[in-house]
């Protein structure tokens, strides 16, 4: 199956590299679109289930991966569960390799200009 890295940016403008185990990413998070953080859970949730339910049906095994993104995906947005205009913004969704240097679920914070 066909993985596909995507990036988000959180409400404190962190990025996180994401990763989903199909391409059904595609039919839930656009690049470039920025949701309020519930729908932006509830789509990666759909998202990276269907994901891993795809590994399964094909492979036999869910995909661990893709419940560790959704982890961790929930996890990180709890610190924002608080703010009611909170956002996230995709930043990219495409089947490219991260850079070498770069995690599954590492985070960088960028600096406001």
């Amino acid at each position: 199956m066909p993985e596909v890295h995507f990036n988000v940016r959180w409400p404190d403008h962190s990025e996180q590299s994401c990763y989903s185990p199909s391409t059904v990413i595609h039919d839930f998070l656009r690049a470039g679109e920025s949701y309020p953080l519930a729908e932006f859970l509830t789509l990666s949730r759909d998202a990276l289930t269907l994901a891993g339910d795809r590994v399964e049906q094909k492979y036999g095994f869910r995909c661990t991966s893709a419940d560790s993104q959704l982890l961790a995906l929930e996890t990180r947005g709890r610190q924002f569960a608080g703010q009611a205009d909170a956002r996230v913004t995709v930043t990219r969704v495409g089947a490219a390799t991260p850079a070498p240097s770069s995690t599954d679920s590492s985070m960088t914070n960028k600096e406001s200009s």
